[in-house]
């Protein structure tokens, strides 16, 4: 077998299991997971080698979802350019929700491109095979004849996905190229896992509070043989926020902290020194210029 390789998007609306059944596949932590929706903010490529078979560029998405705030739409942009310019497109929709408008909405977004299509339903391991199957149904009556594979999944459990790995092979082109080293497992720069192993950690630590209204600059990144040392300056939109995040006596920011340190370290096996500061940005996810400044805009980091 010639060797086979391509791009492969994972969409779906929010908290549908993208990241989650991204860092399954490739076998490493790529992309935050919280149960919040809307965790994912960019498009974020993991790559998945077996060495001279193939290569799977997975590029995970923002949820698409109803446009309130300017992130919004450019978090929606990024994710519909995503189904353009790929090898494969999987839809996931989870097992245990109703069939929704942001469904459909994507729906129509995929009927449009002439590429291979993958339906994938999460969350198996939640509802009943009686449920699941009602919910096949369903989507083969809305979708006809969309989609190349329907493949029931749960990424938690590991429910099917060597078979969907097989599938996904199955529809690569054999084109025997190369895009990424077969050592990488990610294109993203090192500024960009030090604020997502941040924000995640905020998000996991401020609980209902303080939803999405939170970015992370890196202020200052130096780096040794041993050494990786970090100025970070998380923004928030009030400071009500600021407070909720510094916590009683600044027990929180300080968790935040030991807990980013301690996932940095055990990523790049360095010492990590760490300072963290919040800054107050008011509605900064309604300013074009904060959005673009905070790296929001063509994936720039």
């Amino acid at each position: 077998m010639s060797f086979k390789s391509g791009f492969i998007s994972v969409v779906g609306r929010p908290n549908v299991g993208k990241s989650t059944l991204v860092n399954k596949l490739i076998g490493h932590k790529i992309s935050i997971v919280t149960n919040k929706a809307q965790t994912t903010r960019n498009n974020i490529r993991g790559i998945l080698t077996k060495k001279d078979e193939y290569q799977m560029v997975f590029v995970d998405t923002p949820g698409i979802h109803t446009s309130k705030k300017e992130l919004d739409r450019v978090m929606n942009a990024s994710a519909l350019k995503a189904i353009k310019d790929v090898d494969l497109v999987m839809f996931l929709v989870p097992a245990d929700e109703t069939i929704g408008v942001n469904d459909k909405f994507i729906l129509s977004q995929l009927e449009k491109q002439d590429i291979v299509k993958f339906l994938i339903i999460t969350k198996a391991d939640l509802v009943s095979k009686a449920e699941l199957f009602q919910k096949t149904q369903a989507w083969n009556e809305l979708a006809g004849n969309t989609f190349a594979e329907i493949i029931i999944i749960s990424s938690p459990q590991e429910i099917n996905l060597e078979v969907l790995k097989n599938l996904i092979l199955k529809h690569l082109p054999e084109n025997g190229h190369r895009f990424y080293d077969d050592e990488m497992i990610t294109d993203q720069p090192n500024r960009f896992a030090i604020r997502e192993i941040i924000r995640e950690n905020i998000l996991l630590k401020a609980g209902q509070e303080v939803p999405h209204s939170v970015a992370i600059l890196i202020d200052e990144l130096e780096e040794d043989a041993t050494t990786l040392s970090i100025v970070a300056t998380i923004v928030v939109e009030r400071e009500t926020q600021k407070g909720i995040i510094i916590g009683q006596k600044g027990s929180k920011i300080k968790d935040i902290r030991y807990k980013s340190r301690k996932e940095l370290k055990a990523l790049y096996g360095k010492e990590i020194e760490l300072e963290l500061f919040i800054k107050v940005k008011e509605n900064w996810r309604n300013s074009p210029s904060l959005i673009k400044q905070l790296g929001y805009d063509k994936n720039k980091y």
